[in-house]
């Protein structure tokens, strides 16, 4: 074989991996590498879309909404919200994955109830959404029950009263996330050598002792990543909260989606909505980034 022949042969097997991927990299680059780039562009542009030659704006828009206090409220509202939906979704997703995965429970209660436990999951966000605002409406069944037992003397408005929609719409982020974690979890436990607690009971070590020094850190690298990929996901929640709430009442549950999507369809600001979104952006690049690190870095 002649030196062109092989230069030509290394060509083509160099190539040849791109020419595979070129039809996957040609649908990423065009629904969300282009929106992306255009949403950023908007950004720095006044009256986006809504004229045909919008004048460069710079960093106003940017300047806009870090002074606008629904912005900070809404950040805030995001932040909770993703934090307390986080840490529920990982402990009742381990209280439930070390439940089925105990021999103290009959092995056919087991399988009911992990029937049951990961129903919320075969849920769209809209079903979910529906469900809860017809279990937590003023006639609904939750403020039935806690009547009846006592715990509340009058009926709730649970997603119309400022002081309790964003902890509502919370719990049912919660109660529609959990069997991520829960399955992850389980799929751990079953994984982890039964010599371990084998040794621990030779050894005498209680229960929470062995759940302290033997599950968890087993499990360890399976929750850091599922809690950072919850976080970057539940961030970026929508349709439960438009839904229930829709940001109120009074911004009390607004949050960054929520307030960016009005700015756009309801201010037709879309210049400042693009502003918001790049915010967005860059908090789950910066998230994402971190996560990339902790996968290579094990």
């Amino acid at each position: 074989m002649t030196r062109q022949k092989r230069s030509h042969h290394r060509l083509k097997r160099a190539v040849a991996p791109y020419l595979y991927l070129s039809p996957s990299l040609l649908i990423i680059g065009l629904l969300m590498l282009l929106p992306m780039v255009t949403v950023i562009a908007y950004s720095f542009q006044n009256s986006a879309v809504l004229r045909r030659d919008p004048s460069f704006a710079g960093l106003k828009h940017y300047q806009a909404i870090f002074a606008d206090p629904v912005f900070w409220a809404s950040l805030w509202h995001t932040l909770y919200f993703t934090c307390m939906s986080v840490v529920f979704h990982m402990t009742i997703g381990m209280v439930f994955a070390l439940m089925l995965n105990s021999d103290r429970i009959n092995p056919t209660l087991r399988n009911i109830l992990r029937v049951l436990y990961i129903l919320p999951w075969l849920f769209t966000a809209v079903i979910i959404a529906v469900i809860w605002r017809l279990l937590l409406e003023p006639n609904g069944v939750v403020n039935s029950v806690l009547m009846q037992m006592g715990i509340i003397g009058s009926k709730v408005e649970w997603f119309s009263s400022p002081e309790t929609a964003l902890h509502a719409v919370t719990f049912a982020n919660i109660w529609a996330g959990y069997p991520l974690f829960m399955v992850s979890l389980l799929a751990g436990l079953q994984g982890i050598p039964k010599d371990f607690y084998e040794a621990a009971d030779i050894d005498g070590a209680k229960a929470y002792q062995k759940l302290i020094f033997i599950t968890i850190p087993q499990l360890m690298p399976i929750i850091i990543s599922i809690s950072l990929l919850d976080f970057i996901w539940t961030m970026q929640v929508f349709p439960l909260i438009w839904i229930t709430t829709g940001g109120g009442p009074i911004y009390s549950t607004e949050v960054l989606s929520t307030y960016t999507y009005k700015l756009a369809f309801s201010s037709y600001n879309l210049s400042q909505a693009s502003a918001s979104a790049v915010v967005i952006l860059l908090i789950s690049l910066g998230l994402t980034l971190f996560y990339i690190r902790y996968q290579k870095a094990r």
